[in-house]
């Protein structure tokens, strides 16, 4: 069994993010990143970042370290790099982290054990990490489908992060040249999420077409409809109605479709996740709902042709805590 884990095959160096929850603290979370690189023998070591689900301003940095298992790793927290926005009455929990991998989901599933330092005991990790999982060269000129690990997956044509082309774990395109892309993961996204770069072999050359062809696009389907329709990426920052860079896309089209449909009148909905206080999570809502006009006004449209309402965390469509239930949904308001 132990000899499978080989570490061509099963390296756990690199980045992963995702979130702590369960550590008693009823609908609390704590964004995190863990970033891993190989040290002697098995050994792996790296350090771990940690937010304040409702308090991004709070934060702390941990140097980390471990020996692989039969089933992972275990981490242990060595020491506090960095901390912000501290308190006297606050205060980091400590202790080690026992991790199972999913090689297939590219999934660390962690159970720490805190030492009993006030309130410290336990918390569950749910990390995920961007690695290919198609194959890394394609033949030019053909139509190939690009596939990845990751939660929430944003695909990016330039590292600054101004060019989305496609969202999820796979993306349809025909490449004339070695292409690099860079890949974000908008599950529990914090301040220190980072951008992963996935380069892809091109081979051959690209048959010259009958007549200059246009640029690779993707064709999102259509997002207004009759029946409610969910805004295909996480629109907003945990705990906010900051709208996230990955989220524009999807009101960039909304706007175009508006604009083709000037009779059209729009409803727009938004939701929260389970965490916090359900009076908050429902003026949240209507703050969610009312940030997506205001950008749809910003882009040309009338405010009286949007109407806009919140229902808190009433109507989860996953089973909480799970970035997806940050949603709005728009329809046709007739």
């Amino acid at each position: 069994m132990l000899a499978s884990f080989t570490a061509s095959a099963q390296s756990l160096s690199g980045v992963w993010q995702g979130v702590e929850t369960d550590t008693g603290e009823p609908g609390a979370v704590w964004p995190a990143v863990l970033r891993l690189q190989k040290s002697s023998g098995t050994n792996l070591f790296g350090v771990l970042y940690q937010e304040v689900g409702d308090e991004a301003s709070r934060s702390v940095t941990f140097q980390v370290q471990g020996p692989r298992t039969a089933t992972g790793l275990r981490l242990d927290h060595v020491r506090k790099l960095s901390e912000t926005g501290s308190t006297l009455s606050t205060y980091w929990c400590e202790g080690s982290i026992t991790f199972t991998y999913d090689p297939k989901l590219e999934k660390l599933t962690g159970r720490a054990t805190y030492r009993p330092v006030g309130t410290c005991g336990v918390g569950t990790f749910t990390l995920y990490r961007i690695r290919l999982k198609s194959a890394g060269t394609v033949a030019a000129g053909t139509e190939s489908t690009l596939r990845v690990s990751g939660r929430n997956v944003v695909w990016y044509a330039d590292a600054a992060l101004k060019q989305p082309v496609a969202t999820g774990n796979t993306y349809r395109t025909t490449l004339s040249k070695t292409t690099t892309f860079y890949l974000t993961q908008a599950y529990y996204p914090t301040r220190q999420s980072t951008a992963v770069p996935i380069t892809i072999q091109v081979t051959g050359a690209a048959p010259k077409p009958a007549a200059p062809a246009a640029p690779d696009t993707v064709r999102p389907a259509p997002l207004l409809a009759a029946t409610p329709v969910v805004l295909p990426t996480v629109l907003f920052r945990l705990g906010t109605a900051e709208l996230l860079p990955e989220g524009l896309p999807a009101l960039e089209q909304l706007a175009t479709e508006l604009k083709a449909r000037p009779d059209l009148r729009l409803r727009v909905a938004g939701h929260t996740d389970k965490i916090g206080e359900p009076q908050k999570n429902q003026v949240l809502s209507e703050q969610r709902a009312g940030a997506v006009k205001a950008y749809l006004v910003k882009a040309g449209i009338p405010a009286a042709r949007i109407s806009t309402t919140g229902y808190g965390d009433s109507r989860p469509l996953y089973p909480s805590p799970d970035a997806r239930n940050r949603r709005v949904e728009v329809s046709q308001d007739k």
